[in-house]
């Protein structure tokens, strides 16, 4: 019930933005789509706060994270992969004809930007840590602000039943069937997790907020940890793969995204891919934050 109720308290925000636009002063639409270009990199330094913040609450920190980047890894991968499997049998061809050396540089300089904000974010969570000062960002509350832009935003953009294509599935698809076979890969590389709990971790499709408390609750703390940072781990794989290639391969840099490509990483399909793609990004997140509190539940309680 509780991923639902965040599920909701997204689409609500996305829906009152597209509402709301033309309805408030032009003034406010301005000073909104001003900001909006910079929240990925508002999103990205708070995403880095709690990264830092949760490697000094974890026990054995540098297993954790080798277990939990190897999987991220593998299941990035698996989801990248097979999704460009998929709509390359199906037909469909990269979105540019041949590499654009402009485009790659603007990718390039999008992911330093990144990694500016990223190195920002933790910087202060260090500093906030040493001197002993209280430092909380709602992440949450940042991705509903968010969705409220995105939807004024979308408001403005052509909508049509692509939205409704069936093709669109194939996305969020390729990313369960990815990540299985990314889960079975990282067995022959991580010792001490059993195939079945690297298949439950595998299905968290990034959605961290619920998967560390639940992977907790039914299983115990040492794996909820890696599930948290897995997810985590997950969502930056997925920056870096938006932002090299995300402007070529589109559809699998959002499949390899999971559930972020709804919130967290709507920001980066929006600017790397382009407004077109959108509704993949939304309709593939949306089943996928459906699909992981299920899947995961049911692996961690068996």
């Amino acid at each position: 019930m509780q991923s639902l109720w965040l599920i909701f308290q997204l689409l609500f925000c996305l829906f009152l933005g597209f509402i709301l636009a033309r309805r408030i002063p032009q003034i406010i639409e301005k000073i909104a789509f001003k900001i909006l270009p910079y929240f990925t990199y508002i999103l990205l330094i708070a995403i880095a706060i709690e990264f830092s913040q949760t490697i000094h609450n974890i026990a054995s920190p540098a297993q954790i994270l080798t277990s939990a980047l190897t999987i991220a890894l593998t299941t990035s991968l698996g989801a990248f992969i097979c999704c460009y499997i998929v709509f390359k049998a199906i037909g469909f061809k990269p979105a540019q004809g041949k590499v654009s050396a402009e485009l790659l540089l603007g990718s390039l300089l999008n992911i330093s930007y990144a990694f500016v904000a990223l190195a920002i974010g933790y910087a202060l969570a260090e500093f906030a840590h040493a001197a002993d000062l209280p430092l909380h960002i709602s992440t949450w509350n940042l991705l509903l602000v968010y969705m409220l832009l995105i939807g004024l935003d979308l408001a403005y953009s052509p909508l049509d039943r692509s939205w409704l294509n069936w093709k669109i599935m194939l996305v969020p698809l390729a990313c369960v069937i990815g990540s299985l076979f990314g889960a079975i890969a990282s067995f022959f590389l991580i010792q001490g997790i059993s195939m079945r709990d690297l298949i439950m971790l595998s299905q968290g499709y990034g959605f961290y907020s619920m998967t560390g408390i639940v992977v907790t609750e039914l299983k115990n703390a040492h794996l909820g940890s890696v599930a948290l940072m897995n997810d985590l781990f997950r969502e930056i794989f997925a920056i870096l793969f938006m932002y090299l290639i995300g402007w070529r391969y589109p559809r699998s840099a959002i499949s390899s995204a999971g559930a972020t490509a709804m919130d967290v990483t709507l920001p980066m399909v929006k600017q790397a891919c382009g407004n077109d793609f959108i509704p993949h990004a939304m309709v593939s997140g949306f089943v996928l934050s459906v699909l992981a509190p299920i899947a995961v539940s049911i692996l961690a309680a068996l």
